[in-house]
């Protein structure tokens, strides 16, 4: 259920300088993470200024509560599809649709630039993740491995705009 009413969804500013805020939300969202998929998430290895960097080259949509940033995501374009990335969302506020809403951002975005789909990456060890995705339309398309690793890590889910 949708309870994020009080919750904006803005695309990223292009005068945003609110990066130290943004990668402790980030790395909030992903801390439940740690211990539970490896190779450790690749959160841990942004900063500020490549959170800055990489908004210069995707998309990105902020989540905002009374002034606060308490979701954001961002979407590389690709030359058939963007690819969906550092989905997260204020560990206090998850389950509430805020998720959803960026998400249905992406595909807004996705929609207007003439893609057919979106496509994200999820660790195999998420299953709650995979299901969460699922529920937004996601299929899995694909299973691949880290480097110097010789299972699956991540489940590429795709979903296919109509």
């Amino acid at each position: 259920m949708d309870q994020s009413v009080g919750i904006s969804i803005t695309g990223l500013p292009a005068h945003f300088d609110r990066w130290d805020d943004l990668l402790a939300l980030i790395r909030r969202a992903f801390a439940y993470m740690d211990g539970i998929i490896d190779p450790p998430s690749s959160a841990h290895l942004l900063t500020a200024d490549t959170l800055a960097e990489k908004a210069k080259r995707e998309a990105g949509f902020l989540a905002i509560e009374n002034g606060r940033v308490v979701g954001c995501v961002f979407a590389l374009e690709r030359a058939q599809d963007f690819y969906v990335g550092k989905l997260a969302v204020e560990p206090r506020l998850q389950g509430q649709g805020i998720g959803a809403r960026l998400m249905r951002a992406v595909e807004d975005l996705a929609r207007e630039r003439g893609k057919d789909a979106i496509e994200l990456q999820t660790r195999i060890e998420l299953t709650a993740n995979h299901a969460a995705f699922a529920r937004l339309g996601f299929r899995e398309s694909e299973r691949t491995a880290h480097a110097g690793y010789d299972r699956p890590t991540s489940i590429t889910m795709r979903k296919v705009l109509l």
